[in-house]
């Protein structure tokens, strides 16, 4: 299901004007991109506040509605007041659904209970990463990514090139030649049979 958020132009600029829409529980943004312009809006705080809340809303393509014409976007910027729950600016970009995106998405854990290095080493998962930024066309983008912890045994890290992506996604660092980077690791604590189980899986 696409998440759908609406907005309107907004005609003044400044500091001022900003200011003044905050105060009647509006927040001024921008959408830029593609073959337009980039357009000033406004949105209702309350109705994207509770928005940001959900985590598909960072890591999906949205459908923009500005003054009834609907875009595809993606969520680029949020700026959030230091201390109060308030958002300050949103900034959006549009997409072109044949070119790839580069899109950072979140990273869903399952099967640490199970795992040998857990279940039967006592170790502890340590999440090193929790999202990765991957390349894909706009259509082909995942809500998240899963990693699948039910091999790992003690002492063992996962790394990017381990995770099983979806199809059409590619990790975008893993594409440019970069560092096979550690996702999650299992560590025991080196007491008594701990010691040996972390040892023997060495």
């Amino acid at each position: 299901m696409q998440i759908e958020i609406d907005a309107n132009k907004r005609k003044l600029q400044g500091k001022g004007a900003s200011r003044r829409l905050r105060a009647v529980g509006k927040v001024p943004g921008v959408v830029y991109g593609g073959e337009g312009a980039a357009q000033s809006i406004e949105l209702d705080h309350n109705n994207l506040f509770h928005k940001l809340r959900l985590e598909a809303f960072h890591a999906s393509v949205l459908s923009l509605s500005v003054d009834g014409i609907k875009e595809q976007v993606l969520l680029r910027d949020v700026q959030m007041h230091p201390y109060k729950p308030q958002v300050l600016h949103v900034d959006f970009q549009r997409i072109d659904k044949n070119k790839k995106i580069h899109m950072k998405v979140p990273l869903h854990f399952i099967n640490a209970d199970v795992s040998p290095g857990v279940k039967l080493s006592g170790g502890t998962i340590s999440h090193v990463l929790t999202e990765v930024d991957v390349l894909c066309l706009p259509k082909d983008l995942p809500e998240f990514i899963t990693v699948d912890l039910s091999e790992m045994t003690a002492g063992s890290t996962l790394h990017l090139s381990d995770l099983k992506m979806p199809e059409n996604v590619e990790i975008s660092s893993l594409v440019k030649g970069g560092d096979d980077l550690p996702v999650a690791t299992i560590v025991v604590q080196r007491t008594g049979s701990a010691e040996e189980s972390a040892e023997g899986a060495q």
